[in-house]
């Protein structure tokens, strides 16, 4: 460090600082070395001039730091900061130039007892959101008319007696089944949680309203606990949230597979509006009717004219078609039948007219006599002329054929032998050996013999008895 009392070196100056440039650097370092921090204290010395900035003092007990917050960040605070306040903010370090005053800019404000609580809704929210127990897919869908609505909230709150007199009102015909749980305190959660499983165990209701009235964020606290959470994505039967008002949010309304800006806005969405409905009902019933009648006036004109066709189709009436046309058909062949048998009358008579004029026997009869006669001679004189030369040749054949007949042979002594037994024609001696038999067929019949012997050459007759073997 520079002592100001020492004479400086030669060829070395004075680094003199003014105070803008002193401010303005420090404030530099100030803002590099602090990003946005979190800071918690008690509002004090809060001032609102007419430009919509908001300058206060955060302080504990030992020390106070000026803070700033213009008015494009404080116009969305959801409270009036007040001196004696405690608050959470969120800030960057900085300086003041002008007056060389450090400040806090802060860029968010909340009440300091809903800091924390607002930090582990948001934890538990983006750790639930990441598992999917928002999802759209895992919501199940309400019942159009419940016949069994359960409620679970205090029995005592003025939620229940707003939900009664909406479901009263709405749906009187549903039955309601009340879950009492405390709604808020240290033992409101591990119930809520314990009684959503008993719901969804005994399965006695179409749907579940969970609700309570409204309150602030420590109030509602037991509707962001995660096992209340758990036990509501859990639940087997539709859940509707109808927690706080309508600004309100809580995770057991991310999970719920419906989510109702208030109870009685749970009770509307679980139930169908009863004057609508029985409107609906009414009108479907006209409806209904309107198509019926138009339906059986639809049908009453299909059976008239089915009835038509089946008079147009009976066989009775066919049968009767039939006959008038059978008799029409039988008039007209009769008529017919006269016309033509008058017309072959007609016709015939003519043609034996011309007949009678045309007849042979009386044009060609007694030419025709003459030359018949003529003609019948002729014939008679050829047919003996014709029988004589036929018996002739006939005579002349008869001679021939006895000539050349071998049987006219055997009467003149000769045989005609045939080798046994496969009756050859014997023509030499040589065909058969001695010992063999032969068939000598002889004029009046025929001899069975035995060959003794044989002999070539030109015999004369046999000696003995003339046998041939």
């Amino acid at each position: 460090m520079e002592n100001p009392t020492l004479p400086l070196p030669l060829g070395i100056q004075k680094d003199i600082y003014t105070p803008s440039r002193l401010n303005r650097e420090v404030r530099g370092r100030l803002e590099k070395a602090y990003q946005l921090i979190w800071l918690e204290g008690e509002i004090s010395n809060c001032s609102r001039p007419s430009s919509g900035h908001l300058y206060f003092s955060l302080k504990d007990s030992n020390a106070q730091v000026r803070c700033a917050m213009f008015r494009g960040r404080n116009v969305s605070l959801s409270f009036r900061p007040e001196d004696g306040q405690k608050v959470l903010v969120r800030a960057q370090v900085s300086l003041y130039e002008a007056r060389g005053e450090f400040q806090l800019i802060v860029q968010d404000m909340e009440e300091a007892g809903a800091g924390a609580l607002r930090r582990a809704f948001e934890a538990l929210k983006a750790k639930l959101e990441k598992e999917g127990l928002f999802d759209a897919g895992a919501k199940k869908p309400l019942p159009t008319a419940p016949g069994r609505i359960g409620v679970i909230t205090s029995p005592t709150g003025a939620a229940l007696r707003d939900v009664l007199t909406a479901l009263r009102r709405r749906f009187p015909v549903a039955r309601v089944l009340v879950y009492p749980v405390p709604v808020q305190g240290k033992a409101a959660a591990p119930e809520i949680t314990r009684m959503i499983g008993v719901a969804s165990r005994q399965a006695a209701c179409d749907v579940l309203i969970l609700c309570r009235g409204g309150g602030s964020l420590e109030d509602l606290w037991a509707f962001n606990e995660e096992s209340v959470a758990r036990a509501v994505f859990e639940c087997r039967i539709p859940l509707v949230a109808g927690i706080g008002h309508e600004t309100d949010f809580t995770i057991a309304e991310f999970v719920a597979d419906q989510r109702a800006p208030t109870p009685t806005a749970a009770a509307e969405l679980v139930t169908p509006d009863g004057v609508q409905l029985l409107r609906r009902l009414d009108k479907v019933a006209r409806a209904l009717a309107q198509a019926a009648g138009q339906a059986l006036r639809q049908r009453a004109q299909q059976v008239d004219w089915l009835q038509g066709r089946l008079l147009q189709q009976h066989p009775g009436r066919r049968l009767k078609d039939w006959q008038e046309r059978l008799l029409s058909f039988r008039s007209r062949m009769r008529r017919a039948h006269k016309v033509g048998m008058s017309r072959q009358v007609q016709r015939y008579t003519a043609l034996d007219g011309r007949l009678r004029t045309a007849d042979p026997r009386r044009l060609y009869y007694e030419r025709f006599s003459q030359s018949l006669g003529s003609l019948e001679g002729r014939l008679r004189a050829a047919q003996r002329g014709l029988l004589r030369n036929v018996g002739q040749r006939l005579e002349a054949g008869l001679r021939q054929l006895n000539a050349v007949n071998p049987l006219a042979t055997l009467n003149r002594g000769y045989a005609i032998l045939n080798r046994l037994p496969d009756g050859a024609l014997l023509n030499s001696c040589l065909d058969i050996e001695p010992g063999g038999q032969l068939q000598a067929r002889l004029s009046d019949g025929t001899l069975l013999c035995r060959v003794e012997d044989r002999k070539t050459g030109n015999h004369g007759p046999p000696d003995g008895d003339g046998s041939t073997g």
